[in-house]
C-alpha cells in the first residue's frame, strides 16, 4: 500500500507520509487492489503498509464485505523496525509525532508490545526490518547493515507464533539475514546477499525465500546494452541467490515489490523475473502459485485446483511454460468461480 514517484526516495517518502491522509491511502490501496486482482493475483500479501497505520485492515475488510474488489488479503499492518532503522529519514528532530514508515521498538519489551498491538487491530502476519541503510546523513556512504538484535527478533517471532501468525523478514544483508533465520521467521523478503550456509539453514528450519526480484531485472532490462556494467554485480547477486537458494532446496514463493504508482498490478513482473534468473517456467508458476499458499498457511484453499478449494483461474492467450511472458497479458480473470469485470484492460496489457 504504498505509491510513490520515480525521484529522490527519501523527499518523496517524506511527502507521500505528509500530504496523504489515511483515508486517501485506503482509497489509493482499493484502487492498487483491483489492479492486483484484474492482473490475475486473487490472493496475496501486503506486507506492510508503509505509514498507513491501519488502512490496509479497512481495505481487507472491504474486500471481504463485497465493498471494493481486490484479491484476499493477509495484511502486515505497520511493521516492526528499530528505532532509526526505518523510513522516512533525514526528518527534523523537531517533528516527533510525523508518520513513521515502520513501529520503531528497541528493546525485547518493546518487540513484543508491537506485536500484540499490530495483532490486536488486525494484521495477519508481522513484517520485520532486520537491516537497512545508514540515509540519515547526507554525507554518509549508504551502507545497509543489521539493525534489530537477534534477541529482539526471536521475541517478535515468539510473540507472533502464539497466536499461530507468521512473520517476514526484509533482510538484504548476510548478518541481516542470518539473525532473522537464527531467530524463526518464516521467510525471507529479498535476501540478496544470502550465503549457502545460511540457505543451509532455511532448508533445514523450512523458511521461504521470497526474491522480490524484477524491480532489478526490470531496470537492467531498460538500460542501454553499453551502460549496463555498472547494473552487473548486482544482478551477479541474484543469479547466485537463486541458483543457491534451488541446490539448497529452499522453498521459492513469488513476492511483487511495487513501490511506484506505475507498477501496480505488474506483479506477473515477478514471476517472469524468476525465470530470467534460473527457475523453469513451471517453476516460477509454483511459486507464484503452490508455495505461495504454503508461505501463507493457505495451501487448503488457495494455490491450486482441487475439490474443496476456491476456483480461481486465470485465461492467458498462449503457453506460459514455452513462454512466461503471456502471464503479463491475462484476458480473464475468475476469483472463487466468479468471472473478475476487468475495467483496466492496460493493467494486463503492458
Amino acid at each position: 500500500m504504498a505509491r510513490m514517484g520515480n525521484g529522490n526516495q527519501v523527499d518523496e517518502y517524506i511527502l507521500n507520509l505528509a500530504k496523504k491522509s489515511q483515508a486517501y491511502r485506503a482509497l489509493e490501496g482499493a484502487a492498487d487492489a483491483r489492479l492486483t486482482l484484474e492482473a490475475g493475483f486473487t490472493t496475496v500479501r501486503d506486507v506492510e503498509n508503509e505509514g498507513a497505520d491501519y488502512a490496509d485492515v479497512a481495505l481487507r475488510a472491504a474486500i471481504n464485505q463485497g465493498l471494493v474488489e481486490g484479491p484476499r488479503m493477509q495484511i502486515a499492518t505497520r511493521a516492526i523496525s528499530a528505532t532509526g532503522g526505518y523510513f522516512p529519514v533525514q526528518l527534523s528532530p523537531d517533528l516527533p509525532g510525523f508518520p513513521r514508515g515502520a513501529q520503531m521498538i528497541t528493546g525485547v519489551d518493546e518487540a513484543r508490545r508491537a506485536v500484540r498491538e499490530q495483532i490486536f487491530y488486525g494484521a495477519d502476519l508481522i513484517k520485520i526490518y532486520a537491516d537497512f541503510g545508514d540515509f540519515a546523513s547526507p554525507n554518509t556512504k549508504i551502507r545497509n547493515h543489521e539493525t534489530l538484535t537477534l534477541e529482539e527478533i526471536k521475541a517478535i517471532v515468539e510473540e507472533a507464533h502464539k497466536g499461530g501468525h507468521r512473520v517476514a523478514a526484509h533482510a538484504m544483508t548476510r548478518a541481516g539475514i542470518r539473525n532473522a533465520v537464527e531467530g524463526g521467521v518464516d521467510s525471507i523478503e529479498h535476501g540478496t546477499q544470502v550465503d549457502k550456509e545460511t540457505l543451509a539453514l532455511m532448508a533445514t528450519k523450512g523458511t521461504f525465500l521470497v526474491p522480490t526480484s524484477a524491480g532489478t531485472v526490470g531496470r537492467y532490462e531498460s538500460t542501454p546494452v553499453a551502460q549496463r556494467a555498472a547494473m552487473e554485480p548486482a544482478m551477479q547477486l541474484l543469479r547466485a541467490e537463486i541458483a543457491n537458494a534451488l541446490a539448497a532446496g529452499v522453498r521459492i514463493a513469488c513476492g511483487f515489490d511495487a513501490g511506484t504508482e506505475a507498477k501496480q498490478g505488474k506483479n506477473a513482473a515477478e514471476v517472469a523475473a524468476l525465470v530470467k534468473l534460473g527457475l523453469k517456467p513451471i517453476e516460477a508458476i509454483r511459486a507464484a502459485t503452490v508455495t505461495g499458499a504454503q508461505l501463507m498457511g493457505w495451501q487448503e484453499s488457495v494455490g491450486s485446483l482441487d475439490k474443496g478449494m476456491f476456483a480461481d483461474l486465470i485465461g492467458v492467450k498462449g503457453d506460459p511454460l514455452t513462454d512466461i511472458s503471456v502471464l503479463q497479458h491475462v484476458s480473464s480473470v475468475f476469483k472463487g468461480g466468479t468471472q473478475v469485470t476487468r475495467l483496466n484492460h492496460a493493467s494486463s496489457e503492458n
